[in-house]
C-alpha cells in the first residue's frame, strides 16, 4: 500500500532531498513552499504556499498523511536578542515552531483515526546547544525539540511515532551565504570533526528509516546528525 508523506520547505536542501528519496522508494510525497516547483518526477503533488499564512488550504489539498516531515525552517543571522526586533523573533518562531505545531494539529487527527503515523521535526543542534543560530533561532528551535518529545510521550500509546533529527552545518541553499568568498563554509568544516559539511541527502536517508517503521521500538529520540560538532 503506497504511504503518502507531507514535506514542507520541498523546493530546495533537506525537503528537496527528502521528496527525491521518498519518492524513489514509492512514497506519494506531497511538498508545500513558498517558492517555485521543483517539478519532481514521480507521485509528486505540489503546493506553493507562505508557511505564515492561514494553513487551510494544505489541509483542503493533502487532508490526511501517514508520514508529517516538518522540515521548512528559517535562519536568523546569528543576532543576539538585542539586535533584533519583536516582528523578526514572531517571524522565526512561526516558521520554526508554530507552522510544525499547527500542521502536527492536523495530521495527528487523523493518524489518531487509523491509530499510526509517523512525524519528523526538523530540529538542529541547536535545539540543545547555543551557537547554533542567535537567539531566535536557538529558542525556536529548543521549543520545537521539547514539542517533539512531548508530543512524542503524549501519543506513543495510540500507535504514533514522533521522532527530531538535529542536523549541523548542513549544505543548503539557507547556509548559501557561509559558501560566498570570505564566507564561514572553510572554518565550518575545520571545525567539525569529520572536516566537512553535512549533505542534504544525509538527513535524507535518516528520514526514510524513521519513516519506514523499521523504529519501531524508537520513540520520542532527536537524531544528531552533525558530523562530530556537537562532541566538543
Amino acid at each position: 500500500m503506497t504511504k503518502r508523506v507531507l514535506i514542507t520547505g520541498v523546493s530546495s536542501g533537506i525537503g528537496l532531498a527528502q521528496a527525491r528519496l521518498f519518492l524513489e522508494k514509492s512514497y506519494q510525497v506531497f511538498g508545500v513552499d513558498q517558492v517555485a516547483d521543483p517539478q519532481l518526477p514521480g507521485d509528486f503533488h505540489f503546493l506553493q504556499r507562505d508557511l505564515t499564512l492561514d494553513l487551510t488550504p494544505i489541509f483542503d489539498w493533502c487532508p490526511q498523511v501517514d508520514v508529517l516531515c516538518n522540515t521548512a525552517g528559517v535562519l536568523d543571522a546569528y543576532k543576539p536578542l538585542l539586535e533584533q526586533s519583536a516582528q523578526e523573533i514572531q517571524e522565526v518562531f512561526e516558521i520554526n515552531y508554530v507552522t510544525p505545531v499547527e500542521l502536527t494539529r492536523h495530521c495527528l487527527t487523523k493518524m489518531l483515526e487509523k491509530k499510526q503515523g509517523i512525524i519528523i521535526n526538523m530540529c538542529s543542534i541547536a535545539s540543545s546547544l547555543a551557537g547554533g543560530g542567535g537567539h531566535a533561532y536557538t529558542s525556536s528551535k529548543h521549543a520545537l525539540a521539547g514539542f517533539t518529545k512531548q508530543l512524542a510521550l503524549d501519543y506513543a500509546e495510540d500507535g504514533i511515532q514522533v521522532f527530531g533529527i538535529a542536523p549541523g552545518a548542513v549544505k543548503t541553499g539557507m547556509t548559501a551565504a557561509d559558501f560566498e568568498p570570505g564566507g564561514l563554509a572553510d572554518w565550518v568544516a575545520s571545525e567539525t570533526p569529520i572536516k566537512r559539511w553535512i549533505e542534504p541527502s544525509e538527513i535524507a536517508e535518516v528520514s526514510l528509516f524513521l519513516a519506514s517503521g523499521k523504529a519501531s521500538a524508537m520513540q520520542g529520540q532527536i537524531l544528531t546528525i552533525d558530523g562530530g560538532w556537537s562532541l566538543k
